[in-house]
């Protein structure tokens, strides 16, 4: 069954206004319980009062080039899916301005059992991190402000 038909976007990168990823998550529940699936696991990412560099964040930026990110989130999803055999993986990764505290990403891994959907999972957000073209710029609360390197 396709994503739209069980009420899901495509997995990708949305700007902070489009998706709340906070409802995409409790949406998981219907759009998944066909009962193939035995286990669930989710990663949401969220921006941290403390940088990479120890200086406190007063917000963080993404910015994304669209054209390279959102094929190749969508690559992750299903070679992850393929590879560990699995009924579903999902990558959302909002772009903007956030606060300390909002969230940024968000994966969702099913399959038949929890250690399969655990080994997903980790790779899932071990891949977004680093292969889709995603940029980040913290700003701090001292006026500065740092781009991380992939993997922040």
């Amino acid at each position: 069954m396709s994503l739209e038909k069980k009420g899901l976007p495509a997995p990708g990168v949305y700007g902070k206004e489009e998706l709340d990823l906070w409802k995409l998550l409790s949406r998981m529940q219907d759009a998944l319980s066909s009962g193939s699936s035995g286990a669930l696991a989710s990663f949401l990412g969220i921006v941290k009062s403390i940088g990479s560099n120890g200086k406190r964040v007063e917000h963080l930026e993404i910015e994304a080039y669209e054209r390279h990110a959102n094929p190749t989130i969508q690559r992750i999803c299903e070679e992850t899916r393929e590879r560990f055999g699995l009924e579903f993986v999902g990558i959302w990764h909002l772009k903007g301005r956030f606060k300390v505290g909002e969230p940024l990403v968000l994966v969702v891994v099913a399959g038949k059992s929890r250690k399969e959907v655990f080994q997903a999972l980790e790779e899932a957000v071990s891949r977004y991190k680093t292969e889709p073209a995603l940029f980040k710029k913290e700003a701090y609360d001292d006026g500065t402000y740092a781009w991380l390197d992939a993997g922040h």
